[in-house]
């Protein structure tokens, strides 16, 4: 006779029928794992663009550093050339001044050579300034006079002025020593320039 047991064949059937079932406490853990990763992975994004925008403001940063450098070497030598320009420009100046300065002493011994008239000489000839003093010696009061009026007479001199006249007796004959002073002129000077606002016509 045979004998056939049906308790063993259901129980083996009713554990494979438990095996394929999800509990609620496991879907809980899928669920916390699928959340969990999706944060990581957020994060992750998240660090890697502040990582990149804080390389790209490093780089940015560098760079305007680098260029503000540039530009500061650029403006020392621009600062450099404005001071040896203006310095160039004050010699440049000088120098206009001194080849002005020599032809007038030069033009004022010519007409103080041309001013002398027959029998007077210079002794000795002092300079202050625009001012000569000049003391000479003639033969007569005559000789000072004419020569004061020639050199009143050059475009080179304005005021003459006679300071001191002596006559003086000596086995030769009459001697007059004279002092005078006058004031020298340049006539190929330019005019000064006319101060600004004046001749000009009225705004209206």
């Amino acid at each position: 006779m045979i004998r056939i047991n049906l308790l063993a064949v259901d129980r083996g059937a009713g554990k494979k029928k438990t095996g394929g079932v999800v509990t609620s406490a496991q879907r809980v853990t899928i669920g916390a794992a699928l959340i969990l990763m999706s944060t990581l992975v957020g994060v992750g994004w998240w660090y890697w663009s502040l990582y990149t925008q804080s390389t790209q403001l490093d780089t940015e940063i560098a760079s305007a550093e680098t260029e503000a450098n540039q530009l500061r070497s650029v403006l020392a030598q621009v600062q450099k050339f404005e001071t040896r320009k203006a310095v160039l420009q004050q010699r440049v100046t000088l120098i206009e001044q001194l080849r002005r300065g020599q032809t007038a002493p030069v033009h004022v011994l010519d007409e103080l050579s041309r001013a002398l008239p027959d029998r007077l000489w210079l002794v000795s000839m002092g300079q202050q300034g625009a001012n000569f003093t000049i003391d000479g010696r003639t033969t007569s009061l005559t000789g000072v006079s004419d020569f004061v009026a020639n050199l009143q007479a050059s475009p080179w001199f304005g005021v003459v002025e006679l300071l001191d006249s002596q006559l003086d007796q000596t086995p030769t004959g009459d001697m007059v020593r004279f002092t005078l002073r006058a004031t020298t002129e340049n006539p190929e000077a330019p005019p000064p320039a006319a101060p600004a606002g004046r001749g000009a016509p009225p705004a209206r």
